[in-house]
């Protein structure tokens, strides 16, 4: 089937609901069952404020190294929806989401879904078809009431918890916790990836379903060694383990997270020094801390929430003498936090320009620029279009400086689009 046909059904499935975000389970459950409740032989499912993506990634590249078959379910995507189901190191193709799509359309009747409630329907489809041995599931928004929650996962982990989709989830971090726990099992392991004290309203939901707790800096731990690093697992210890790939001191977190999990549900063939190290040093993860030089150097990061923001920031700073100055393209959605994100970035950058992102929930460039301006003190141009954003950054920045784009996937994708950097036809 052609790329037409895959794009008319994404097309349809926009006009399935009006709501983008639409939370509860009973509507995708029943269709679900309907469908015959495909899964994978084991399901691993990743919730958390941040660092999902990475963790997903360090998942897929460890199981595929260890002889796994692997698939991985994640939103949103930064060029096609392909980017969003995939088996081992590639994207699914048009022909097994379509095959799906028509298996969901099949079972679903009047069932009313969402975009990512049938997209979560149909990458359960792909994976069965496939036959991976491990389907790895990233929550899309939450947890306890997110589509991926209609599977019992196998072993779960909560990255960490901090303040974001507040509209949806709670204005606070118990409030927040308690949603991204729902995705804990009685009697299966729950990780939690966070050294810091864990919130109590996921401490006490996992201890009411009968989770096996597994909590980071007590039951498993990691220490940076400078060069390399080792992890501490209940049963394993893997040393002199070479940094991962991804930029960021963060990512150690997320790298030993993926490892706890993987123990915890007893995928051991990922789990020696030798397998771990080619896992780490594989895993690609496009706009997560990505570095492109294209005359100048280009940063791509989706930091979209203040914890993300402040976590890019002092990677800036950290290797701020290395750039002359740094221009920042951002462009956000109206359900975040932006201002907050905005002051985290603010020490970081010394020229801002705004651009609308290719969504809905857009803040608009002439309004981000506004408070953009307030907040840092400093002018922020307005961009009517991603080439614009990136003609105007390549102008105004030295050789030797660095322009950063960030603040959603929605902003991201385009900019790399209008450098050339993807294609359909790539």
């Amino acid at each position: 089937m052609s790329r037409a046909a895959l794009a008319d059904w994404l097309e349809r499935l926009s006009s399935f609901s009006p709501e983008e975000i639409e939370l509860g389970l009973e509507r995708v459950a029943a269709v679900h069952d309907r469908m015959g409740s495909p899964r994978s032989p084991v399901v691993l499912t990743v919730g958390g404020t941040n660092g999902k993506g990475s963790t997903v990634g360090y998942l897929v590249s460890l199981l595929q190294c260890g002889g796994y078959r692997a698939g991985a379910y994640t939103s949103p995507h930064l060029h096609v929806y392909n980017e969003r189901v995939r088996i081992d190191d590639r994207l699914s193709s048009d022909d097994e989401l379509v095959t799906a799509f028509e298996r969901v359309e099949a079972a679903r009747n009047d069932v009313p879904l969402t975009y990512f409630e049938y997209g979560t329907l149909a990458a359960l489809a792909v994976f069965e078809a496939a036959g991976v041995d491990v389907s790895v599931l990233e929550v899309g928004l939450g947890g306890r009431l997110d589509a991926v929650n209609i599977v019992d996962a196998d072993a779960a982990i909560v990255t960490n918890v901090s303040l974001d989709h507040c509209d949806w989830l709670g204005n606070t971090i118990p409030e927040i916790a308690f949603e991204k726990a729902g995705i804990y099992r009685g009697g299966r392991p729950a990780v939690y990836g966070d050294r810091q004290e864990a919130p109590e309203t996921l401490l006490g939901h996992a201890d009411s379903v009968g989770a096996e707790f597994i909590w980071a800096g007590r039951d498993y731990d990691w220490e940076d060694c400078g060069p390399d690093w080792s992890w501490y697992g209940r049963r394993r210890r893997l040393d002199r383990l070479p940094k991962p790939a991804l930029a960021g001191e963060f990512q150690l977190a997320n790298a030993a997270g993926a490892l706890a999990l993987l123990e915890a549900a007893g995928l051991d063939r990922a789990l020696d020094v030798s397998t771990a190290s080619k896992a780490l040093l594989d895993v690609d993860l496009p706009a997560r801390m990505q570095r492109v030089r294209n005359e100048r150097e280009w940063v791509f990061d989706v930091a979209h929430n203040p914890a993300a923001a402040a976590a890019l920031a002092e990677t800036l700073q950290a290797s701020r003498a290395e750039a002359s100055e740094t221009v920042a393209i951002i462009g956000m959605l109206n359900d975040k936090d932006v201002d907050s994100v905005v002051l985290h970035l603010c020490p970081a950058v010394d020229v801002w320009i705004a651009i609308t992102p290719d969504s809905g929930r857009a803040v608009p460039a002439a309004e981000l620029a506004r408070r953009v301006s307030n907040l840092s003190d400093k002018p922020c141009m307005i961009a009517d279009s991603a080439a614009a954003a990136v003609d105007y950054a390549s102008s105004m920045s030295a050789d030797d400086g660095r322009i950063i784009v960030t603040g959603s996937f929605f902003t991201v994708g385009p900019v790399q689009r209008a450098l050339g950097l993807y294609s359909q036809s790539a």
